[in-house]
């Protein structure tokens, strides 16, 4: 008699205040892989939740053998999250998604079929614009993924989400990756190996309201930009150059009206000058002030997270990560 072991996977759930979505999550989950041919994990991240998260999630721990917790000593945020799941993850595949049910479990099953068919990374984009977002989170979604897609040198689809499915050989790859600001959208992208995008339309959060405030988008884009390309300095070098090359067709100019005797001194347009060209050199320090920034905190080489306790048997120290527990 032939025994066929089952393939694994691991579903990595970052969660920060989602008490309420928690156990309606694990009953979605379950009821999508249960009467499939595969074992399952689900690992909960708690990225330092301030409400009873915590709690839900070891409750559930204890009724499911199957499901597991990593409690952050802080909120890391989310794609820290991200890389403490995807470092205890044993699965032959990997799947990450988000604890507020805009995710639809039963997307995985359409993941699983292509993954099987030979795709290694299988990623999610919203078809349509987020019926149920609000007006400022549509408007900086759009301009988030038109800035990313136009400064830096990863291309991604409007609406790309954190819900996707990762082969092994891929996870293995990633768990290697020691970034101080990493951003897992952009990094999957930049991996390469086969892959293929689904469209889907979010579900209504089943409770609660989004954590992301519009400064914390503003944060994620010019992180995201930054992480992926060098083109911002390149683009203020492009305005330095040509706002130099104007400065010296105005010089014969400034002869000629010298020269003829008709020169006039106006301080309206001196001041305007400077005050112009001041604000641009202050916008060209700033740029390369916060790539500088980024140098320097890399440099320190500080872990991405440190976990307070986890239910996980396997604890490993991937790319110096501290776990304390």
């Amino acid at each position: 008699m032939t025994f066929v072991l089952k393939k694994k996977v691991s579903v990595i759930i970052p969660s920060y205040n989602e008490e309420k979505n928690i156990g309606f999550l694990i009953e979605q989950i379950n009821e999508t892989l249960s009467n499939t041919n595969y074992d399952y994990e689900l690992i909960f991240v708690d990225d330092g939740s301030s409400d009873n998260t915590l709690n839900e999630i070891k409750f559930n721990a204890q009724l499911h053998a199957n499901v597991f917790y990593i409690e952050l000593s802080k909120n890391f945020g989310k794609d820290h999250a991200l890389k403490a799941g995807i470092g205890m993850a044993q699965g032959d595949a990997v799947i990450t998604m988000d604890a507020d049910m805009q995710h639809p479990p039963h997307l995985i099953l359409k993941m699983l079929k292509y993954w099987e068919n030979g795709y290694d990374i299988i990623y999610t984009y919203r078809q349509n614009s987020n019926p149920h977002a609000k007006a400022y989170q549509k408007a900086t979604s759009k301009l988030f993924y038109k800035g990313i897609n136009m400064l830096s040198d990863i291309k991604l689809e409007n609406g790309t989400a954190d819900f996707r499915l990762m082969d092994e050989k891929v996870v293995k790859q990633l768990k290697l990756i020691d970034e101080y600001e990493i951003f897992f959208r952009g990094i999957i992208k930049w991996a390469g190996y086969k892959q293929i995008g689904i469209p889907y339309t979010p579900s209504k959060r089943h409770t609660g309201e989004a954590s992301y405030s519009f400064f914390k988008l503003v944060k994620l884009a010019v992180g995201s930009i930054m992480a992926f390309s060098a083109r911002p300095l390149y683009l203020v070098t492009g305005i330095g150059l040509f706002f130099s090359a104007m400065a010296i067709l105005y010089i014969p100019y400034v002869l000629f009206s010298y020269f003829a005797g008709y020169a006039v001194s106006g301080w309206a347009s001196v001041l305007a000058t400077v005050a112009f060209f001041g604000g641009l050199q202050l916008l060209v320090l700033g740029i390369i002030g916060v790539y500088v920034g980024k140098i320097f905190m890399q440099s320190k080489h500080r872990p991405n997270y440190i976990i307070r306790s986890t239910n996980v048997m396997s604890i490993k120290n991937v790319n110096n990560d501290f776990i304390g527990v």
